[in-house]
């Protein structure tokens, strides 16, 4: 059980130091605007749920692997701070930023893992919740800053979000989580698209109201509350 979990763990790690050493060498030489690293980011943590789901053999000890990941990297982090150079280099918005950012994914994660695995046996749930999130988020704040031009604001939004960004994470979690439905084939054929396009729409709207940069948590854990029932509804 040690050697699976410390197998598991080196996997993690080792995707993490290599995708963002490669990430800080492509910044080095390619000149990008600073939302366009900040995603690629963004993309490196989202690709993680892989190793998070297969490279563990039983869900608690992925669970394990998740708390005992942020209990290492966490401390790292902050030490790393006192580093000149830290935070630009990572493109924070706000000091600690990046260190947040890590515990919201861990408990998310933990969430996802002992629920849709541990408790309902269904890794693809766990990927589908966080794609549902992770590449539709990505893609709103890039078409967001690049083709907005029509707002939303509100008293319940932060600031003003563009309706072209909310469309285009609606677009691509639709996409996102039909294709990981369709990988799993755990539906009868009528079910993936309505099912992919209520997630999306859930998960848009979510992303849309909530504040404080928490969307990390509460798109992923709206889009497994729409799921859940949804996929044994019309499960095969």
């Amino acid at each position: 059980m040690v050697e699976h979990f410390l197998s598991g763990l080196g996997i993690i790690l080792a995707y993490f130091i290599f995708s963002a050493t490669l990430a800080v060498v492509i910044k080095q030489f390619v000149t990008m605007p600073r939302e366009v690293f900040r995603k690629g980011l963004h993309l490196i943590l989202l690709g993680s749920v892989f190793g998070w789901v297969y490279a563990f053999e039983t869900w608690w000890i992925a669970l394990c692997a998740v708390l005992t990941f942020l209990v290492v990297v966490f401390p790292a982090l902050h030490l790393a701070e006192r580093i000149k150079g830290y935070s630009a280099l990572l493109v924070e918005r706000k000091k600690g930023e990046v260190k947040r950012s890590l515990v919201a994914v861990c408990v998310m994660l933990a969430i996802l893992i002992a629920i849709c695995w541990g408790l309902l046996g269904q890794r693809y749930l766990v990927i589908a919740s966080v794609a549902a999130w992770g590449l539709g988020d990505a893609a709103a704040a890039l078409v967001g800053k690049r083709y907005g031009k029509r707002y939303i604001e509100g008293r319940r939004v932060e600031g003003r979000k563009s309706l072209e960004g909310t469309m285009a994470m609606f677009a691509v979690s639709f996409i996102s989580v039909l294709l990981v439905l369709l990988a799993s084939g755990a539906l009868k054929w009528h079910g993936y698209v309505p099912i992919s396009l209520v997630t999306a729409a859930v998960s848009a709207l979510v992303e849309l109201y909530t504040r404080g940069g928490m969307d990390t948590i509460t798109c992923p854990l709206a889009a497994a509350s729409v799921l859940i029932p949804l996929v044994y509804m019309w499960g095969v």
